[in-house]
């Protein structure tokens, strides 16, 4: 049995914009929603992890950021199973293995 880390916080991609990549390419909110073809709204929400990184946003920020959209989707998958095993307990579910 593998035993989870904790030690280790999975990062909403928002935040990573938020606190690190927006600021390092100095344009505003607003320029950078524009630049991306999306409202800005949208954009806060992701900012501020209200809404996840959809496939679609994904491949707008990959070109954008030159970063791919593989990784955008990672990063939001990543986040979401860390959120979902935090947060359902599974002590309950028996594992079944073949031949049983």
């Amino acid at each position: 049995m593998v035993k989870k880390s904790t030690s280790i916080k999975t990062t909403h991609p928002g935040e990573l914009l938020r606190e690190i990549i927006l600021p390092e390419i100095a344009i505003s909110k607003t320029q950078a929603a524009s630049s991306i073809g999306i409202s800005r709204q949208t954009l806060y929400d992701i900012l501020n992890e209200k809404q996840p990184v959809t496939a679609e946003m994904a491949v707008r920020f990959g070109k954008f950021f030159g970063n791919g959209a593989i990784f955008w989707l990672n990063m939001q998958r990543n986040y979401d199973l860390a959120v979902a095993e935090a947060s359902i307990d599974v002590s309950r579910i028996k594992t079944v293995t073949a031949g049983e």
